[in-house]
């Protein structure tokens, strides 16, 4: 049985270190193969970011070495997939290389492409790559007073990350003293300020207790960086001395090339998982065309399902698990306070109060996450 996870991201590592281990003596007698393709030898924590543009965190301390996270079961390679033969279960790497597989696992994950909206890349700063999130923090630095305007593009990952950037942007102006010289004005594209009710219901309140303006029904249209004005699809705009975007994503280019999925999301089963169409092709994280947030900790819990889906249909022949789309996410309420969020297809989340417990539990699961990736929490 020959198993290809194209992916080394949150999503894929995971489960190739889960069905290392619940496949370990099929993999030692040689009756599985366990194959990894990666675009990297690197390993991103992506989440940290945030904290690198806001100076609590540098730039190296998001890496790990892709191999030191792997099981020894799992054949590693950085070697890039091109070529998707899914009607011939094969893949066509970069080095021109081709892999064969019984069953393979789609995860590439997502990519920013603020060049979709006019403007965006050359007028605004973000935190969603290491360069723009240095370089956000630079730009920080020198904020005395003015406007800084924050505009959501979509769809993006890690969906409540424009909220933590208000509450990060609050407590840094706070602290050094200056918050009442800085207008905070944040923009978001539907009719509330978050697209999940009970976060916008929960963020409402606080956003006014900070003094946040905001502006519902602002889709960006252009950003005028000469004039430093951001102008909306419905006709508004917004003068500023500094804008953060959070960027339209989409899929991976290897997935819009190969003519997986539109926009780069590869349509997928929503229980089990696998690729419309093939039943021995499973998709993860991002990747999906889920209607689930595009996180960690869903690439997590989907990585878990396949996991023991794949090492079921080994062993007895069927799948065992469904995935009930199931999310967990942190929400940093500030530099010393955090609150939590989980829901699933059927239950909406029931947000509690911030507290500094909770906040330095994220910080400890900033440096869990190497043990989570490897599948061990």
């Amino acid at each position: 049985m020959r198993i290809l996870i194209v992916g080394g991201g949150t999503g894929g590592t995971i489960l190739a270190n889960n069905l290392a281990r619940r496949l370990a003596s099929e993999i030692r007698d040689r009756k599985v193969r366990l194959t990894m393709l990666s675009a990297s030898d690197k390993h991103m924590y992506q989440p940290g970011l945030l904290y690198v543009a806001f100076g609590q965190m540098t730039p190296d301390q998001l890496y790990r070495d892709q191999q030191s996270l792997l099981e020894p079961g799992i054949d590693f390679h950085v070697d890039p997939a091109e070529e998707f033969q899914l009607d011939h279960n094969k893949v066509v790497t970069k080095s021109g290389k081709t892999h064969e597989y019984d069953m393979l696992v789609i995860a590439t994950g997502s990519r920013i492409v603020p060049e979709q909206i006019p403007g965006m890349a050359e007028g605004a700063d973000t935190f969603y790559s290491e360069e723009g999130a240095v370089k956000m923090f630079k730009r920080l630095r020198e904020i005395e007073e003015g406007t800084i305007a924050i505009a959501v593009g979509v769809p993006h990952k890690c969906p409540i990350a424009p909220v933590e950037l208000v509450f990060s942007l609050h407590d840094y102006f706070t602290a050094k003293g200056i918050r009442d010289k800085v207008k905070i004005k944040y923009h978001y594209p539907i009719g509330r300020i978050h697209t999940i009710a009970n976060v916008a219901t929960w963020a409402k309140p606080e956003f006014d207790r900070m003094g946040i303006e905001y502006e519902t029904l602002f889709n960006v249209k252009e950003v005028d960086a000469e004039n430093k004005v951001v102008r909306s699809e419905e006709g508004t705009e917004t003068k500023y001395d500094m804008l953060i975007a959070i960027p339209p994503h989409s899929g991976m280019d290897v997935v819009e090339k190969n003519n997986l999925g539109t926009g780069g999301w590869i349509p997928t089963d929503r229980h089990r998982l696998t690729m419309e169409g093939y039943d021995n092709v499973y998709v993860l994280g991002d990747t999906t065309n889920l209607p689930v947030s595009k996180t960690g900790s869903a690439a997590h819990f989907e990585a878990e399902v396949v996991a023991e889906n794949i090492a079921s249909i080994i062993k007895i022949g069927i799948p065992v698990r469904d995935y009930d789309g199931k999310v967990y996410c942190f929400i940093e309420t500030g530099h010393d306070s955090a609150t939590h969020a989980m829901f699933d297809y059927k239950n909406p989340p029931d947000l509690k109060p911030s507290s500094k417990p909770m906040h330095w539990f994220k910080m400890a699961y900033n440096q869990m996450y190497w043990s989570s990736v490897r599948g061990l929490l």
